[in-house]
């Protein structure tokens, strides 16, 4: 049984025992056999010790103080003096343990390697002193600075950063690669002195422009990396300064001044932080056919606020900040020699005062210089014998109508538009939708309409007070002050007021419709459908052509003036009398009782309108009691005449189908021999066919079979010959084949054959070689030492641990240990 106060301590581990007298607390270190006092107690362990491998470190709390020889201090009692709420930072040493009261914190952690282009933020945590490499002709000297808690500064890479427990890893920093035409834009955390010896104020910004790997310093905000504007010749930049600077051009720019930069002042520009981007500025290129007009024009760098300047091409320029185009780019008018152009001036120009207008004609080219406005480009108007325009002259005012010419306006002319009223406009919309020329009506032009045949259109002048009566086929043309005069007709049935509106009047012949309520002697009240034929009779020669006109609705006026004489007439005979004379009734009651009804006629005297003819086309009763009575006897009358008619056609009927049964039965019998003597032809006919189609078919059927017969025999010897052929070829093929087969596969094996001896042969000599390398490098002693190190070490072991016999076994084959325990104890004894 073991003894508990012994404790083995392997190499490289220690334990804490405490003494319980003094109550100190002492490291024993192994290898050793630790036997423990009664007053000591083991208080950890054992525990291996700390290795700190190259390059590595650790961290201990509460570490033990050290002279200046590096020993542990000890205060009288031989206790270790401790370094309480402390932390020191150990590299790589020899294994060391842990004294009394010190705490491993963490775990062994290798050095930080810091790369290139890379950094660390460092922090002081407290005050110390640091040494800090720098360089003095072209040597590394190490110069102490002081550090202060909570300054931060930077380890730069590339290299290995060894920790102290007064700073404070922040981050790692990593440098930002500029390439070409790119900048990095930094800002200023604190007032300080940048690398490049230049004064930096708190918030300030600027920018680094050299290529390559920039590490900011601790000072120094990273803002963003600004990307350069490509330049080109047809590209410019167009800038605007935030504050008064000097840029890279090496000019003063004042706060809010604007400017373009150019590809030739730079092929790339990158924005300073007191330059605002306001965007690019395409080219204008004019070619020899262009000008422009630029306004507030740039002039010794230096705008021209209210300035105007001509610039035709061919040229390129830039438009520079509050330059603008008045109207783009325009073509240089080029005018044939029937268009002009009409100009005012803006100012004094060659003895014209400001606001003159005077015409320029062609053929030539025209550039108006900056003192000249352009009004109007014009051109020549030619006008056919039925065409015109309106002319208005602006200094007067008088218009006039042009027609049948070609006409160019003058400087103190222009196009006048006609207005019409609103019903003329539709009437004339219609007029060219049926001619097929639905286009808008231009108010420019003289207005003309077409007066069909046997028409009169009247044109009044308001200037003139003067009436004038155009007759169709004929073209109206309008002057300045004239209008139609529109018709307003009635119209429907009965005749109802403003039903129908129309330029022309058409003078006839035509008739036209109205219903006429009418009341017999004995109070009957019928309706009539009446037709009137009417034309003008006027004379187009005359002065009174124009009565025509005096009234505006004549189909109203006259339908009622007729209207009422057949309600005289009607209403003084009786029912019975007017429905066997309604015809002469009417037509006594409009014409009068004349002689020769063929010259009768109505004449209306006040616009030359007569009447001719007059045509009822129904009277319908009003009172439903008088319409059905006049129903029934109407009826009964329409069946009488039916039932004559019904007899007369059934008497015509028999007749006819008498004779028709007749003739049918003499058409039967001739019919009947005539099939008789066709049927004896026909059977006839069919003897000798069947006659000549048996000896036909015989001789046929012979000769078919023998051809057959002959032909078989010729197929069978062919197939014969050809499948012996065949039979033939495709043993000789397959025989071919299989000894080329057998042949290349015998040549086949020999070769692999000759191969794998070759291989064989060339890998025995490469191991034999490789051993007697092997042999001859290490040589015949370190072998021999190899062989036995294994064994010796073994038994080396066993010895340092005091064991004298030792029994291995493999766990599969038994061994009697049973009186092994007596020879045991024996030996000890």
């Amino acid at each position: 049984m073991a003894d508990p106060s012994v404790t083995r301590i392997a190499p490289y581990h220690y334990i804490h025992v405490q003494d319980n007298n003094v109550n100190v607390t002492r490291v024993v270190l192994g290898p050793q056999t630790f036997t423990r006092k009664d007053h000591e107690k083991i208080v950890s362990g054992p525990d291996p010790m700390i290795i700190i491998p190259p390059r590595h470190y650790c961290v201990i709390s509460n570490p033990v103080a050290r002279d200046s020889t590096g020993k542990p201090v000890q205060d009288p009692i031989n206790q270790f003096v401790l370094r309480h709420g402390d932390e020191e930072i150990r590299f790589e040493q020899p294994p060391f343990p842990l004294f009394p009261g010190e705490k491993l914190v963490g775990k062994v952690s290798p050095l930080q390697v810091v790369p290139a282009n890379a950094a660390l933020r460092l922090k002081s945590l407290r005050d110390f002193v640091d040494e800090v490499e720098v360089v003095e002709k072209e040597k590394k000297v190490k110069k102490p600075v002081k550090r202060i808690a909570g300054d931060e500064w930077l380890f730069a890479g590339p290299g290995t950063y060894s920790p102290r427990v007064e700073v404070q890893i922040s981050e790692l920093v990593k440098a930002t690669i500029l390439k070409p035409n790119q900048a990095l834009r930094l800002r200023a955390r604190k007032q300080f002195t940048d690398r490049f010896g230049n004064k930096r104020s708190a918030g300030e910004e600027w920018l680094i422009r050299t290529v390559g790997a920039f590490l900011a310093d601790v000072d120094e905000e990273l803002v963003g990396v600004v990307d350069a504007y490509v330049l080109t010749y047809s590209k410019a930049l167009h800038l605007r300064a935030t504050r008064t600077f000097v840029d890279v051009f090496k000019k003063t720019r004042k706060a809010g001044e604007e400017w373009l930069v150019t590809v030739d002042m730079a092929e790339a520009h990158i924005p300073d932080v007191c330059e605002t981007v306001v965007g690019e500025v395409k080219i204008t290129t004019l070619n020899s056919r262009q000008y422009c007009v630029v306004l507030d024009y740039w002039k010794d760098g230096k705008p021209q606020l209210g300035s105007r300047e001509l610039r035709r091409g061919d040229c390129s320029f830039f438009l520079n900040p509050g330059e603008r185009l008045e109207a783009g780019i325009q073509q240089i008018l080029v005018l044939a020699d029937d268009e002009a152009v009409l100009v005012k001036s803006r100012e004094v120009y060659e003895k014209r005062k400001p606001g003159d207008k005077w015409m320029i004609y062609g053929p030539t080219e025209f550039v108006p210089p900056v003192e000249i406005e352009i009004v109007q480009k014009r051109k020549a108007i030619p006008l056919d014998q039925n065409e015109g325009i309106y002319v208005r002259n602006v200094k007067t005012g008088k218009v006039r109508a042009l027609m049948a010419q070609t006409y160019m306006l003058n400087a103190e002319e222009e196009l006048w538009e006609k207005e019409l009223p609103k019903e003329v406009e539709e009437l004339l919309a219609r007029d060219r939708s049926e001619d097929g020329t639905g286009s808008s009506r231009d108010k420019t032009k003289v207005v003309t309409f077409r007066a069909p045949h046997n028409s009169a259109v009247q044109i009044y002048d308001y200037k003139a007070k003067q009436s004038r009566v155009v007759f169709g086929p004929d073209l109206v043309m309008l002057g300045p002050d004239e209008h139609f005069t529109v018709l307003s007709l009635s119209g429907g049935l009965p005749k109802k007021a403003d039903q129908i509106k129309s330029l022309c009047l058409l003078l006839g012949p035509d008739f036209m419709y109205d219903n006429v309520l009418v009341e017999t002697a004995d109070h009957a009240r019928l309706q009539l459908k009446l037709s009137y034929n009417w034309y003008f009779d006027v004379d187009t020669t005359k002065p009174e052509k124009c009565k025509i006109f005096d009234i505006p609705d004549f189909v109203g006026d006259s339908c009622k003036a007729i209207a009422s004489r057949v309600r005289a007439a009607v209403a003084s005979v009786s029912f019975d009398h007017f429905h066997k004379l309604s015809a002469d009734v009417i037509r006594d009651a409009i014409f009068g009782k004349q002689k020769d009804s063929g010259t009768a006629r109505l004449v209306f005297s006040q616009n030359m309108m007569i009447v001719t003819t007059v045509d009822i086309q129904s009277v319908e009763p009003v009172d439903q009691r008088t319409q059905d009575s006049l129903l029934k006897s109407v009826q009964l009358a329409i069946d009488i005449t039916t039932k004559s008619q019904e007899a007369a056609a059934r008497h015509e009927s028999a007749r006819l189908e008498q004779g028709a049964l007749g003739a049918l039965e003499r058409q039967k019998l001739t019919d009947q021999l005539g099939a008789e003597q066709a049927r004896r032809t026909l059977l006839e006919l069919q003897a000798q066919t069947a006659a000549v189609e048996t000896t036909g078919q015989a001789t046929a059927e012979a000769k078919a079979k023998a051809e057959a017969a002959f032909i078989h025999g010729e197929a069978d010897v062919k197939q014969a010959q050809l499948a012996a052929q065949a039979a033939n070829f495709k043993g000789e093929t397959d025989l071919n084949v299989l000894t080329s087969n057998q042949d290349a596969d015998t040549d086949f094996r020999a070769k692999m054959d000759a191969l794998e001896i070759d291989k064989a042969k060339n890998l025995a000599d490469i191991e034999l070689n490789r051993v007697k390398a092997t042999v001859s490098a290490v040589g015949v002693k370190v072998l021999k030492g190899v062989a036995e190190a294994g064994p010796t070490m073994q038994a080396d072991l066993l010895k340092g641990l005091g064991i004298t016999n030792v029994l291995i076994s493999d766990g599969n084959s038994p061994v009697n240990l049973f009186n092994t325990a007596n020879g045991i104890a024996t030996a000890n004894q």
